[in-house]
């Protein structure tokens, strides 16, 4: 086997776990709250959790693998994974459950974070892309496949059984990293972390207008899709009446509209402009998830209208979130980790935060989450307003908006 294509699946592996942990146990939400005598609230409070400390978690694991290289926090994190995942599968209360999953989250962060470093370190230009492809189109389908295998799991096993599943995939990750993976960072490379020099990046960062706005655009549009994962399989189920794997085909629905909209982004942007295509995919999102939320109001709440429509939400997300990641980093490439980092954290406990407050609405009907749903697109709208990526600042197609 090539040393490219080892990479590639040790990689790949390292990858999966992040949408694996987040996905694959949706199915399985009414279920857990049955068996562990707790509510709906505190079954999505198992997925808000996550998030939140997921996010938190993605500063510490760059600092981090700068300083120690990148195989030492790599294997501290899925180390981490591995026993908040066990946690879980024996977790004989919802506050247990919640515990292990931010455990598992602190542990998860280091398999997204190091693996961007480790191609960084192994390849540059085209081969670094190719690679990048290969990893990301891992992420893109990982989403699709794992509620369907979590159901194929809870009909096989019950849902603890998920996160043996998850305990497993640690477990080989691990075993990967230490035998097929290297350590790609020379130790006359390594850094030490200086506080003083991450606290003026991060100044310079919180107070760039067009930075933190198109952050939170992309933050506000995730936070859409969290309020999805935390309520969908009570919808689907208790109030449309699917069955888990039902729930599964059409959660893939859901997001294969994001993955085929995203591979058109690119393409997009070089004939349109990259703040053009922004503004419209923003609007876009804002004016499909406004009209669903209007029709389940007002009554017309059947499912295929509501899939049909998140699809098409999910495909304007498609395009937005790419592309404002890139444009967020434009004028900021001399702390190009940093700002990656800090972004993800806003973007996760973005999303965290807003799926956390619109809990307590959440009754097993539509409306809240659509409603919710709508309020993100508005605030992600709000938020492209207020960045004033329209005015340039060095970006050759803002003017195209």
């Amino acid at each position: 086997m090539s040393p490219y294509l080892r990479s590639a699946i040790v990689l790949g592996l390292l990858c999966a776990s992040g949408p694996l942990a987040i996905d694959m146990y949706l199915p399985a939400l009414p279920r857990i709250a049955e068996s562990l005598n707790g509510t709906m609230v505190g079954a999505q409070l198992t997925i808000t959790a996550y998030f939140i400390a997921y996010g938190l978690a993605q500063m510490v694991y760059g600092p981090l693998a700068d300083m120690f290289g990148r195989r030492p926090p790599l294997m501290a994190g899925l180390a981490l994974f591995l026993a908040g995942s066990l946690v879980c599968a024996l977790a004989p209360d919802i506050n247990w459950l919640v515990a292990g999953r931010i455990v598992q989250a602190l542990g998860g962060a280091a398999a997204m974070v190091i693996p961007r470093a480790i191609i960084r370190d192994l390849h540059t230009g085209p081969r670094a892309t190719r690679l990048m492809a290969l990893v990301m189109l891992i992420i893109s389908v990982s989403p699709m496949l794992a509620p369907l295998a979590g159901s194929g799991v809870i009909a096989l096993s019950g849902w603890r059984a998920i996160f043996l599943v998850l305990a497993v995939v640690a477990a080989l990750s691990i075993t990967a990293t230490l035998t097929l993976q290297p350590e790609t960072l020379d130790p006359e490379h390594r850094v030490a972390v200086r506080l003083s020099a991450i606290g003026r990046g991060v100044r310079t960062l919180i107070t760039d207008p067009v930075f933190m706005g198109l952050t939170f655009v992309g933050g506000f549009g995730m936070a859409s899709f969290f309020v999805f994962l935390a309520s969908a399989s009570f919808v689907y189920t208790g109030y449309y009446g699917l069955s888990s794997t039902g729930f599964s085909l059409a959660f893939a629905l859901n997001a294969a509209g994001f993955f085929t909209a995203s591979q058109f982004a690119a393409n997009l942007g070089d004939r349109l402009g990259v703040t053009r295509v922004i503004w419209l995919a923003t609007a876009g999102f804002l004016g499909v998830t406004l009209l669903l939320a209007g029709l389940v109001w007002v009554g017309i709440d059947q499912f295929a209208v509501l899939v049909a429509l998140l699809i098409a939400a999910n495909a304007c997300l498609g395009l937005v979130i790419p592309t404002v990641m890139v444009l967020a980093l434009d004028d900021h490439g001399d702390i190009a980790g940093l700002a990656s980092s800090l972004g993800g954290m806003l973007q996760m406990l973005c999303g965290g935060i807003l799926t956390m407050l619109a809990g307590p609405f959440f009754d097993g009907t539509p409306l809240p989450m659509v409603a919710a749903i709508a309020l993100a697109a508005v605030l992600a709208f709000a938020a492209l307003g207020l960045s004033g990526a329209t005015r340039g600042r060095g970006r050759g197609d803002a003017l195209m908006a």
